[in-house]
């Protein structure tokens, strides 16, 4: 089923036709770089731009590493943008559970949390 969905989208999955390496490179190799990213910046109180400048380039690499392990096609931009979307969204989901996270423990008497991405002022 995912091959079906990744074929539609354009993205150029290796000869073989596995989604193993997009599970393997993307969601977990990259996916878990995206998420350190955003924890990090969040942790400096950065903002939200730098993690997706950053996860372009984790994506750029993601890319390289499918064309040199799993001979896919390097230069898709349709593979580099599904790949970049992806990672972005990680990153820029790690950065709000991580600032959600310091500011209810750097400011306990102003804010609570009220899920892993949100908080609220206390009453």
């Amino acid at each position: 089923m995912l091959e079906n969905v990744l074929a539609m989208l354009g993205y150029a999955l290796p000869p073989n036709g596995s989604v193993v390496p997009f599970l393997l490179l993307t969601l977990a190799a990259g996916g878990g770089a995206a998420w350190r990213t955003g924890q990090a910046v969040a942790e400096r109180w950065g903002e939200l731009w730098p993690v997706a400048a950053y996860t372009l380039l984790i994506a750029a690499a993601v890319r390289f590493l499918h064309y040199a392990l799993f001979d896919a096609e390097l230069l898709s931009l349709a593979s580099y943008a599904i790949d970049a979307a992806i990672l972005i969204a990680i990153g820029l989901i790690a950065h709000r559970v991580r600032r959600t996270r310091h500011i209810t423990e750097q400011y306990p008497w102003m804010f609570v949390r009220t899920s892993p991405m949100t908080w609220k002022s206390r009453p």
